[in-house]
């Protein structure tokens, strides 16, 4: 690993461990959440896992009607939209036959512009899904990965594909590590490297951030 990016994964697996993200029962529930998550907070997320009432398969997805599914989906905003991409992402896993060691024999350069292609499925939330659901070495890039690059000058360039060339360039490719380090930098933006008023004094990463002092 470079330097600086492994003296800061150091730092935070010291302080969080080894966290077993992303949290869910199965991988299509996963899936399920990597969609319902966009533009929403996960505690709405939570609020639409728990309305399938323990039913959440791809097959009780697929036999759903749309609007029933809306009506499940609601909590989660913008539900038009999410109903009619879990159709699409769910079709897309009925190709495999649901079943995710199928999935998983296929190479990670076909499965990744696969799901580039289903309506509603972007960089980011195919990236949560080839890593947390199917286990596959792809390092995820959201907004917490930005701050945390911006704020430790982390020389990673703009942009999605830049940050994650940047990370994966950086370390084995590994995908214990690639979800470990993922979940530890959401960890680190939630509880400390927050947006607005972060926790500068107590943070575990310490004095090796370079904007520490705007915010002392």
């Amino acid at each position: 690993m470079s330097n600086a990016v492994s003296a800061i994964y150091e730092k935070l697996h010291t302080h969080y461990g080894n966290l077993h993200w992303w949290p869910a029962q199965t991988p299509y529930e996963i899936m399920v959440g990597a969609v319902l998550t966009q533009n929403t907070a996960w505690r709405n997320v939570e609020k639409v896992i728990a309305n399938f009432e323990g039913r959440l398969t791809p097959q009780f997805v697929q036999a759903l009607d749309t609007d029933t599914l809306i009506d499940i989906i609601r909590p989660a905003g913008f539900f038009n939209q999410k109903a009619a991409y879990l159709k699409a992402l769910t079709a897309w896993f009925a190709r495999y036959g649901y079943d995710i060691p199928t999935v998983r024999c296929k190479p990670l350069a076909q499965l990744r512009p696969e799901l580039l292609a289903i309506k509603g499925i972007g960089k980011e939330t195919a990236d949560c899904i080839l890593l947390y659901a199917l286990g596959l070495p792809t390092f995820v890039v959201d907004a917490y990965t930005v701050r945390l690059c911006t704020r430790y000058t982390l020389d990673a360039g703009t942009g999605y594909d830049a940050v994650k060339a940047f990370f994966e360039a950086a370390l084995p490719r590994d995908e214990a590590l690639f979800n470990n380090y993922h979940a530890a930098i959401v960890y680190l933006c939630k509880d400390f490297c927050r947006k607005r008023n972060p926790l500068c004094a107590s943070c575990p990463l310490g004095a090796s951030c370079e904007k520490a002092h705007l915010f002392g």
